[in-house]
């Protein structure tokens, strides 16, 4: 993993005060607030939601949960994550963020089909669309691009890593699913979806009557689809779907063009529409959807082009506690290249404001040409799937044309991370302490990932008052020493945490030479953490994660 340290900054947003950039205020008032909008993390939503007053401005998105925190914030969902302050009071321990590494089978999908052949790019590669595991038919499956903005195609795979292109009966002799030519398009496995006519969903831009609209399709197989159910209100191509499991909600993330400032230039944003069902959600009227996030001041220039970043696209995805964003960051168009594009990382606990600590590629271009990536990395629809300890990102990438902005060979690429390994917070041979702010669970079980293997991490149970609440003190818990991505907390004297389960208490970690990225009580024994698995992996049987250890086994 490429690594980047930020320090830690308290109840202030970390990265923000390092580069000396004042946030704007809050735009949530406590009387817009209503009961029925409380979170599964105790964050309160404003009446009015979406929030309707946004603008885009040089400075980072205001983020309100990490303003006005909860009192006392639930931990029932997910693993808990360490990409924010959201869940830190006070600590010693420095924050690392970490970069996804290219798996050394990359590309991992080619052109190497006749009807995958277009002049000089011919292509592969996901362009959103999606790579889910269906834990039906135990497989990995993938919806590409098959030609250059020529039909939707689809593989499989059992591993994750190789990848078949099978013979199917929509396009004889072919495995083309749609061969509607198209730009973008999202692929969704809907596991909680009752009709199984509608298990899958595609969401695929195209010009319709000579304007730009997404078309919806339903599919029970994902390669029998169905004519289009609805058509979108207008858009500009690259628009996005996910669903919010969080709010139980599907939103649209809508190309748009904005001022960055007062009177700054016209750039790419997103705007945002939602909606209790897919179909409902695409019926918008030209006016109705809000300004959502777009690039900032924060974003890098790059040297050799010196052009305001904006935002080409957002992918998003509930992973454990938190919504993962992947954010395509345009960075301007050489004459002699692709566009250098690349994917860097946002998190949000509401929904719809973004976090990013971190402007470094998660998931970088390259520089080099020759390279499969020289342009245009972007993500693909499901954002990344949990195979055993391991988070499998799928992205496409341009070889390019030197000379030409032309594409060139597009193939699919695929980077990987430890589970949970977005953020870390790590002590060196001198030692150092995480207290959590009041946290409230119905669990029994403490589980933590971290690597503790050249060191040693002991867990605490504190009172409202900051007092170790006994047993469960630093002396009676049971030292780890591994680096594991599921490890038990244990204390003498005490079978689990049921004695303190339903009260507020803080957690207190202590770590020497190791690093700490996620903790969670479990009411399993297992350690599911029944939070959310994104595009899911094997051994899931839904959306979260109910398998525990057993997941882990279920990897390759």
């Amino acid at each position: 993993m490429r690594r980047l340290r930020i320090p830690w900054f308290g109840r202030s947003s970390g990265a923000a005060l390092a580069l000396g950039v004042t946030l704007a205020a809050a735009p949530v008032v406590a009387d817009e607030q209503a009961e029925d909008q409380c979170l599964y993390n105790g964050i309160r939503l404003a009446r009015l939601w979406p929030p309707r007053d946004l603008r885009l401005r040089p400075e980072p998105m205001p983020v309100p949960y990490l303003k006005d925190l909860p009192g006392v914030i639930p931990i029932d969902v997910g693993r808990q994550l360490f990409v924010d302050d959201f869940l830190v009071e006070e600590t010693t321990l420095q924050r690392t963020y970490h970069m996804a590494r290219f798996h050394p089978a990359t590309p991992i999908v080619k052109p190497d089909r006749p009807w995958e052949q277009t002049s000089d790019s011919p292509t592969a590669m996901v362009f959103s669309d999606g790579v889910w595991y269906d834990p039906k038919d135990r497989l990995f499956k993938m919806w590409y691009m098959g030609g250059y903005v020529g039909g939707t195609c689809y593989a499989t795979s059992r591993d994750g890593v190789r990848w078949d292109k099978p013979v199917l009966d929509v396009v004889s002799g072919t495995n083309i699913v749609l061969k509607t030519p198209r730009d973008s398009g999202t692929v969704w496995l809907d596991l909680a979806e009752p009709d199984t006519q509608r298990r899958y969903k595609l969401f695929i831009f195209a010009h319709p009557e000579g304007s730009g609209a997404i078309t919806v399709h339903f599919s029970p197989d994902g390669i029998h689809w169905g004519k289009p159910v609805t058509r979108s209100g207008p858009c500009g191509d690259r628009t996005t779907v996910f669903h919010n499991p969080f709010r139980n909600v599907w939103v649209y993330g809508i190309r748009g063009s904005d001022s960055l400032g007062e009177s700054g230039p016209q750039v790419r944003s997103r705007r945002y529409h939602e909606g209790p069902d897919a179909i409902t959600a695409a019926r918008w009227k030209p006016d109705e959807p809000v300004l959502w996030v777009g690039a900032d001041g924060l974003d890098a220039r790059r040297k050799d082009l010196d052009t305001q970043p904006q935002l080409y696209n957002l992918d998003c995805v509930a992973y454990e506690s938190v919504l993962l964003g992947l954010f395509s960051i345009w960075r301007g168009q050489p004459r002699d290249r692709p566009k250098p594009n690349d994917i860097v990382l946002g998190y949000s606990r509401d929904g719809f404001h973004w976090y990013r600590p971190v402007r470094e590629a998660f998931i970088p271009v390259s520089d080099r040409h020759g390279d499969w990536n020289w342009g245009n990395v972007q993500s693909a629809g499901g954002c990344c799937l949990i195979v055993g300890d391991t988070l499998y990102f799928y992205v496409s990438g341009r070889a390019g044309v030197l000379g030409s902005p032309t594409s060139g060979v597009c193939t699919t690429g695929l980077a990987t991370l430890r589970r949970d390994g977005f953020a870390s917070m790590d002590a060196g041979s001198s030692g150092g302490f995480l207290r959590t702010r009041p946290v409230r669970f119905t669990g029994k079980h403490l589980f933590i990932n971290a690597d503790a293997s050249e060191g040693g991490l002991y867990g605490e149970v504190l009172d409202k008052d900051g007092q170790v609440i006994a047993p469960f003190s630093r002396e009676n818990c049971r030292r780890m020493q591994a680096d594991a991505t599921l490890q038990r907390v244990e204390w003498k004297g005490a079978d689990d945490l049921s004695r303190v389960a339903g009260r507020p208490v803080r957690f207190r970690f202590h770590v020497k030479n190791g690093r700490l990225f996620a903790f969670w009580v479990s009411p399993d024994a297992s350690g599911a953490s029944h939070g959310y698995v994104a595009a899911g992996g094997p051994g899931f049987t839904g959306p979260t994660d109910t398998l525990g250890s057993a997941g882990l086994r279920a990897g390759p």
